[in-house]
């Protein structure tokens, strides 16, 4: 009876998601939440780090990067052009990230890598290319899975042989689901956001060979790194020959939007 209890509550989770597919025409299971509860997440989170990481002053430079990201999202679906949020944090760390809900941040690190618009543009674009890649909905729909699962099981262990049983399945659980489930999902996210961040980039004007010059800083800034294994980012060496091979199919595509016009001048 409690396996058909744990098998039917399984089912119960997927039958409440849905299969769609990522812009690379990878199989991605998504839905465990709203679109409008990631906006509202997304939201929150951006207030967090306002509230609690100090923004810029420069005016220069806050402009600057809201140019970058308005010369980006002009390349994005009509739908989810409207409403994007920008703010540029006072923090060293070469970092950005982009939320559900059209936010933005950057820290003010990133310039120290991110050497001109291109390069920086490169950043923006990939961050972008997972909140339209639904990378957010993919991975809490994956972790509510894998929280659900493991929740049943420790507890009809737990009915069984008592608490501490129970509390080790789910901490040996959650171990396994990391390593093996979450991670490797993260690793596939990262490749897909630099092959959607950079056609994004090519379509909005800016050089898609820039962000081979942007990720080689950043390899270089970030010095030794866990093995590739246990990392949520692709090995720097075949990430730099991935984004090199298509900058070169892409290059055709930056130079049409040049000519059309699409000439950002951002600083």
């Amino acid at each position: 009876m409690k396996p058909l209890l744990l098998a039917l509550a399984t089912t119960a989770l997927v039958a409440a998601c849905a299969t769609t597919t990522s812009p690379t025409g990878r199989t991605q299971r998504v839905g465990a939440v709203s679109q409008q509860q990631l906006n509202q997440l997304g939201a929150e989170a951006f207030a967090q780090a306002k509230a609690t990481k100090p923004q810029s002053s420069n005016a220069q430079q806050t402009a600057y990067v809201r140019c970058v990201v308005n010369a980006v999202v002009r390349e994005l679906p009509a739908e989810a052009q409207g409403g994007w949020e920008v703010a540029l944090f006072n923090d060293p760390s070469p970092n950005a990230f982009a939320l559900p809900g059209g936010k933005v941040g950057v820290h003010t690190g990133i310039f120290s890598v991110a050497k001109n618009q291109d390069q920086l543009a490169a950043v923006i674009a990939h961050e972008i290319g997972h909140v339209i890649s639904r990378h957010h909905d993919e991975r809490i729909t994956r972790q509510l899975g894998a929280q659900t699962g493991l929740g049943i099981l420790g507890a009809l262990i737990g009915s069984r042989y008592g608490s501490g049983a129970a509390n080790t399945v789910n901490q040996v659980g959650g171990a396994a689901a990391q390593g093996l489930i979450l991670l490797p999902n993260n690793r596939t996210q990262e490749t897909e956001a630099d092959v959607v961040g950079q056609q994004l980039m090519a379509r909005a004007g800016f050089d898609p060979r820039q962000a081979v010059s942007l990720w080689e800083n950043m390899a270089a800034a970030s010095g030794s790194r866990a093995p590739e294994f246990l990392s949520t980012h692709p090995d720097p060496r075949s990430r730099l020959a991935e984004l090199g091979a298509r900058a070169g199919n892409l290059v055709p595509t930056y130079q049409q939007a040049r000519a059309s016009g699409r000439s950002p001048n951002c600083g």
